[in-house]
C-alpha cells in the first residue's frame, strides 16, 4: 500500500468520526425518542438573591395566626391577671397562654431562616462578618446599620447599643481588609426588608413572654417559681393542662417536649435522647454538661410536686414553689462540691486473743533442741571497758565473750521451758539440783562403788573434787529416818 492509498484512508476514517459526532450530539438533543430535550444550565445565584423575596420564605410574620394571637395579647394585657379559681383548663386565658407560648416558638424558627438568607447575599460584600457575629438578631441588626459603608463600622455609634466594643473594633479592622464587592441597591433594599422583619419578630417574641410571665404567675405560680414561665407555659402545653401534668410522674415529666432524631447512618454518641423541654430549660444548660440530666431529674421531680401544689390552688404566692427551689440549689451546690480530702488514718492495733500453746514432752524436746544454751549466751555477753581478743585470726571481731573471764563453770546446761516446768518429770528435777548444787554434770557414772569422785568446776575455788554420791545418800537417809532398815531406835533420856 503507498502513501497516497494511506492518506485517502486516514481522510475517510476522519469522516466517519465527524458523523458519528454529530449523530451523538443530534440524539443528545432530540432524545432516544427524538423528543425534544433541555439541558440543564447552571443557576445563576446572584440573579436568583435579586429576585427572591423574604415574604416567599418567612411567611410567620404576616399571617392570620400570629396576627390573632397578638391581637388577644394586646386585649388581654390591657387587664390585670385574675387569680385561678377551679380547674386551670377552665381559666380564660389559658388557652391564650399556651398558643402564645407555642407561637414564640414558631418566631425563633422564622429569625433563623431570615438570618441564613441575610447571610447568604451579604456574604458577597462582608463574608468574615458571618464568623465575628454569630448571634442571629445581632448578625441582622449589624446589617441593617452597615450596608456598603462597612469602612464606617468604628464610628456607628447604634452598633454600641447591641455589640461590645471589642467586637466593634475587631470588626471596624476586619472591614478595612476584607475583599468584597459593594452590592446593588435591590440587594440592600432586599436586606434591609430581612433585617426589620426580623427586628419585628425579636419585639413580637419579647411582648408575648411578658404576656406569659405576668399571666403565669397567676396560673401556676409555684411552677414558675422553680423553671420559669416560658418553660411552664411549654410543659403545660405538652402535658394538656396543668391538672393532667399534676396526675403524670416524674419520670414522664421529664420526657415532655422530646423529639425522636433518626440518625441513619451517623454516629448516635453525640446525640441526646429523652431530652425535653426540662433539659434546654435555662437552669439546666447553665451547668456543666456531666450534671445536666442528673439535675434535670431532680427538677423533674420538684416539678410534679409543684404543679400538684398549683392543681389545688394551695400557696398561691409562691412560697411552696421558693422552698422547692432551694431545695434544687442546695442539692446542686452539692453535686458541684470538691470531694473530700482522704486523710491517712493510722491502721488499728490487731486484736488477737492469746493462742493455745500445745505443751508436752515433744514440745519440751523440741524446744530443748533449738534453745540457745548458757555458753553460747556467755559468748554473745560482752562486759563493759574490756577489750575484747579475737577468737581466730582469720575472723577479726570474733571473740569468746565472757567465757575466758570468770566464767560460773557450767559449760552446758539443760534448757527448760521456764512455763512447763511444773511438769517436768521427778528425775529431770533430781538431775536440775544436782546440776545446781555441784556446779555442773558428773564425768563418771551414778552407780560406782567406793568412794566415787566427780571434778566439777565451781565459781569460788576452781577445780573441786566431789562425791555425787554423798548429797543422794544424805537425802535417802534423812527420808528414810523414823522407818529405815538400817537405822536403829534412839535413846531418849527422860
Amino acid at each position: 500500500m503507498s502513501l497516497a492509498d494511506e492518506l485517502l484512508a486516514d481522510l475517510e476514517g476522519g469522516d466517519d468520526e465527524e458523523d458519528i459526532e454529530e449523530q451523538e450530539e443530534h440524539s443528545n438533543e432530540w432524545g432516544i425518542n427524538g423528543e425534544a430535550q433541555v439541558m440543564p444550565q447552571p443557576m445563576d445565584t446572584t440573579k436568583q438573591d435579586e429576585s427572591t423575596d423574604i415574604c416567599l420564605l418567612a411567611t410567620l410574620r404576616h399571617s392570620d395566626e400570629l396576627a390573632s394571637i397578638m391581637k388577644s395579647v394586646h386585649e388581654r394585657m390591657s387587664f390585670p391577671a385574675k387569680q385561678c379559681e377551679g380547674p386551670v383548663e377552665k381559666h380564660p386565658e389559658y388557652k391564650l397562654i399556651v398558643d402564645a407560648n407555642n407561637i414564640s416558638a414558631e418566631v425563633d424558627n422564622e429569625i433563623t431562616i431570615i438570618h441564613k438568607y441575610v447571610r447568604d447575599m451579604y456574604s458577597g460584600r462582608f463574608p468574615e462578618l458571618e464568623s465575628l457575629v454569630v448571634n442571629p438578631l445581632e448578625y441582622c441588626m449589624t446589617v441593617r446599620e452597615l450596608g456598603n459603608n462597612i469602612q464606617e463600622a468604628k464610628n456607628n455609634s447604634l452598633l454600641q447599643t447591641f455589640l461590645t466594643q471589642a467586637t466593634i473594633m475587631v470588626l471596624s479592622v476586619t472591614a478595612s481588609t476584607t475583599q468584597g464587592k459593594d452590592l446593588t441597591s435591590l440587594q440592600m433594599d432586599k436586606l434591609h426588608a430581612a433585617c426589620q422583619m426580623a427586628s419585628d419578630l425579636s419585639e413580637i417574641k419579647q411582648e408575648i413572654f411578658e404576656f406569659v410571665e405576668s399571666r403565669m404567675t397567676a396560673v401556676a405560680p409555684n411552677l414558675t417559681k422553680i423553671i420559669g414561665s416560658a418553660t411552664a407555659a411549654k410543659i403545660m402545653g405538652g402535658a394538656g393542662g396543668l391538672t393532667k401534668l399534676s396526675n403524670m410522674p416524674a419520670c414522664n415529666v421529664l420526657l415532655l417536649g422530646s423529639q425522636k432524631k433518626t440518625l441513619s447512618g451517623f454516629s448516635q454518641t453525640a446525640a441526646l435522647p429523652h431530652t425535653g423541654y426540662l433539659y434546654y430549660s435555662p437552669i439546666v444548660q447553665d451547668l456543666p454538661p456531666d450534671l445536666r440530666r442528673k439535675v434535670a431529674r431532680i427538677i423533674s421531680g420538684k416539678v410534679s410536686i409543684a404543679a400538684r401544689v398549683d392543681t389545688f390552688h394551695h400557696s398561691p404566692d409562691g412560697k411552696a414553689g421558693d422552698d422547692l427551689m432551694d431545695e434544687i440549689v442546695k442539692k446542686i451546690d452539692k453535686l458541684q462540691e470538691p470531694p473530700p480530702v482522704k486523710t491517712t488514718k493510722p491502721l488499728a492495733a490487731p486484736v488477737e486473743p492469746p493462742r493455745k500453746k500445745r505443751g508436752g514432752k515433744r514440745v519440751r524436746r523440741m524446744k530443748e533442741k533449738v534453745a540457745q544454751t548458757e555458753l553460747r549466751k556467755q559468748a554473745n555477753r560482752m562486759n563493759f571497758g574490756e577489750i575484747e581478743e579475737d577468737a581466730y585470726q582469720e575472723d577479726p571481731g570474733l571473740s569468746l565473750g565472757v567465757i575466758k573471764k570468770g566464767g560460773t563453770g557450767r559449760i552446758r546446761a539443760a534448757q527448760v521451758d521456764e512455763k512447763t516446768k511444773v511438769r517436768i518429770s521427778k528425775t529431770l528435777q533430781k538431775n536440775l539440783q544436782r546440776q545446781q548444787v555441784y556446779g555442773g554434770a558428773t564425768s563418771v557414772r551414778k552407780h560406782v562403788s567406793g568412794t566415787a569422785s566427780s571434778v566439777a568446776f565451781t565459781p569460788l575455788q576452781g577445780l573441786e573434787i566431789v562425791n555425787p554420791q554423798a548429797s543422794e545418800k544424805r537425802t535417802t537417809e534423812e527420808g528414810h529416818k523414823y522407818f529405815s532398815t538400817t537405822s536403829g531406835f534412839h535413846k531418849v533420856k527422860h
